[in-house]
């Protein structure tokens, strides 16, 4: 069993978090210069050429097919509507207030997986869910505030991006990552034209919008290959509350770049989802304990 190492794994956090902020004020700036649509196209136009590039340099293109395109096509139309939901509003809500709720995207797996994926709901999930959804609640604060579209947008993306995680969850059963990397961005350039170029018109960018986008496509992997790495040198109850210190971060910057008030109702929301996504996390791992014991 490799040796968990927590100090490593936090370096590896701390180049997601920068990413996932850096994509976050890209988007912010690219609002009313082009659409979401189109932000979504060209990010996955560089998205082709990156995947493509690696994909040959490690020699694992020959892993692409043409086998569970089906649910290839269901995950990416869900993570294609919630990817631009999030590019929606993060032009309009406060930075924390969004990475609020895309932090409860892991408490709709708990809801929809006994769905979709015949999982079992337990007690512990049960109540990390209600946990969960009482600090989303408070995040948006329902009847305190105006409930614009632009707040249903940023909940809303949390549920399709739940989509994508189980679905994900079976591609990896059969897919490498490579053939579900290349068939996201394939898929996501279609889409991207064709929604793009639905009016007619589809806007070039110029000057500093080639390098937000830019920014965009390559921050957006980057962060998942930091991800990526740091669950590969620590378990996931030591990645997740680190993956939580960009909420203050976001809301620091926010602060600065865009003069957003620190609001305590969004950080004391959030801190209740961070409890709930923990709880799940660490009665995962103990069933899976239980698990490895019986079968050793």
């Amino acid at each position: 069993m490799q040796r968990s190492q927590p100090l490593k794994a936090a370096y590896w956090m701390a180049g997601a978090m920068a990413s996932f902020s850096l994509m976050a004020i890209a988007g912010r700036e690219l609002g009313g210069l082009l659409d979401t649509f189109e932000i979504m196209m060209y990010r996955s136009f560089l998205g082709v050429f990156i995947v493509v590039a690696v994909g040959k340099f490690a020699g694992t293109l020959g892993t692409i097919g043409f086998n569970q395109i089906k649910l290839h096509a269901l995950r990416n139309v869900s993570h294609f509507v919630g990817q631009n939901l999030w590019f929606y509003a993060v032009t309009i809500v406060p930075l924390s207030q969004l990475f609020a709720f895309e932090f409860s995207a892991p408490l709709w797996v708990i809801v929809l997986a006994p769905i979709f994926l015949g999982e079992k709901l337990t007690a512990t999930k049960a109540f990390a869910a209600v946990l969960g959804f009482t600090g989303i609640l408070i995040v948006a604060r329902p009847g305190y505030v105006e409930v614009d579209p632009a707040i249903i947008a940023a909940a809303a993306c949390a549920i399709f991006f739940a989509g994508t995680t189980m679905a994900t969850k079976k591609l990896t059963g059969t897919q490498s990552t490579t053939s579900i990397l290349f068939w996201l961005v394939v898929m996501h350039s279609v889409l991207g034209l064709v929604c793009a170029g639905f009016d007619g018109q589809i806007a070039v960018p110029e000057g500093m919008e080639i390098v937000l986008v830019a920014a965009i496509g390559i921050c957006g992997l980057l962060a998942h290959f930091c991800i990526t790495n740091a669950l590969n040198l620590a378990p996931a109850t030591v990645v997740t509350p680190l993956e939580f210190l960009r909420l203050p971060l976001i809301a620091f910057i926010g602060f600065v770049l865009y003069q957003e008030a620190f609001e305590w109702p969004v950080i004391v929301g959030a801190a209740l989802v961070l409890a709930a996504n923990t709880i799940n996390i660490r009665a995962e791992n103990a069933r899976n304990k239980q698990i490895a014991a019986r079968t050793a």
